[in-house]
């Protein structure tokens, strides 16, 4: 039985809403460069608001479901040995408190909030947080994808856009960690598609796609936090994914071999063919 109903998908919405107006948007355009740190290098930036954000995330869902495991993209820094809990646990939610944070530290309002919550390895609900607009993208397994207002108010269920040829589609092609010689394989061929966006935050991305303002999206690198809510929410709005060489995706397990997420088959498939055919 799952451990989430109506209740549970509104509390869980609850406590990302309350860590950004707590953590977040009090900080935002208001870091001073002491609030600011790097990782694994120059552009993998963290704030005091992503780890005070994972931190009250973290603390909110260990009460609501007492026993779980949280998995927070910064806690992973430090303990990578927590991702393979995400396969077995019985319930493991993983957090990506600010998802975008250089768009966040630039003081660009693209960043958002995301949690997906895993049984056993599968990914059965998601949610991705806007701080700015206050509305969230809430996604059950089998049950569909909707926007949440600040209300409670729910949107009609979500639609990925309607299948169109590649020159028709509008795409978030992110293609800075592909290895050569692919990585100039896919950027010389962007002209290829309608149009191309680049947001820097993979929350917005899914967004767009959910939603239908977005046909399709090309990842390499397959972090959970960045993509097991998003692809959640994406196929139940309709969408198809799936890796490189066209196996479903695991977010559970998969770090690697790229996502391409599109209306349906037979658009992932053009879509393959376009950005990585000879």
């Amino acid at each position: 039985m799952s451990h989430f109903d109506e209740a549970a998908l509104r509390a869980v919405d609850g406590i990302l809403r309350a860590a950004a107006q707590a953590e977040i948007m009090p900080r935002f355009r208001r870091l001073a460069a002491v609030d600011i740190r790097t990782k694994s290098g120059p552009l993998d930036m963290v704030t005091d608001a992503d780890e005070c954000a994972e931190r009250v995330i973290s603390a909110a869902l260990s009460e609501l479901f007492p026993g779980c495991v949280v998995v927070g993209e910064e806690g992973c820094s430090a303990d990578p040995a927590l991702l393979d809990q995400l396969g077995v646990a019985d319930l493991a939610f993983v957090v990506d408190p600010v998802d975008g944070t250089a768009n966040f530290v630039a003081g660009m309002p693209l960043f958002g909030s995301m949690v997906a919550a895993f049984e056993k390895g599968e990914v059965v609900a998601a949610w991705i947080h806007d701080p700015l607009g206050e509305d969230t993208l809430t996604s059950m397994r089998g049950q569909g994808a909707w926007l949440a207002a600040r209300d409670g108010t729910r949107s009609p269920p979500l639609r990925v856009a309607e299948a169109a040829p590649v020159s028709a589609m509008v795409g978030c092609i992110s293609y800075g960690y592909l290895a050569e010689p692919m990585k100039s394989r896919v950027a010389a061929r962007l002209p290829r598609l309608a149009k191309t966006w680049q947001l820097g935050c993979a929350a917005h991305e899914y967004r767009l796609l959910a939603t239908g303002h977005t046909h399709l999206s090309l990842y390499n690198r397959l972090m959970p936090w960045d993509h097991a809510a998003g692809w959640l929410i994406h196929r139940e709005a309709g969408g198809y994914s799936a890796h490189f060489d066209g196996s479903p995706y695991a977010p559970a397990a998969d770090r690697a071999g790229g996502l391409i997420c599109a209306p349906d088959r037979t658009c992932w498939e053009a879509a393959r063919a376009a950005f990585l055919g000879e």
